[in-house]
């Protein structure tokens, strides 16, 4: 845990999330600026800055976080329709928070490319 990250302070407790799931490995709640009707954030619960910090020793973190959005998309009734995951790496791919986190987006129409 990073105490000076954002999503540390929500998987702490200390800062308050409208939570959607959570298990030993991971956290989902909902975004406080949506950009889709659904807008979702998927964490681990490790502090790992980026995809670029992924490796042999902390890869599970990433496996919890893909399954636990597909168990969100299907809970939200998103599935049937389609969604989409984002994952941003770094200041050009978007990053704005330095905790790994895949976002769900669905309930409308999405555009592509996406920006």
């Amino acid at each position: 845990m990073s105490e000076n990250c954002l999503f540390c302070n929500i998987i702490s407790g200390t800062v308050p999330a409208d939570k959607v799931d959570e298990n030993d490995l991971a956290l989902a709640f909902r975004d406080i600026n949506p950009q889709a009707p659904a807008h979702i954030l998927v964490i681990p619960k490790l502090h790992i800055a980026s995809t670029l910090e992924l490796n042999d020793d902390n890869s599970q973190y990433l496996q919890a976080v893909t399954q636990m959005a597909n168990a969100i998309a299907k809970n939200e009734d998103l599935s049937d329709q389609g969604f989409r995951w984002v994952i941003n790496t770094g200041k050009y791919g978007g990053q704005t928070v330095d905790h790994l986190h895949l976002h769900i987006l669905g309930g409308r129409q999405l555009n592509w490319p996406p920006g």
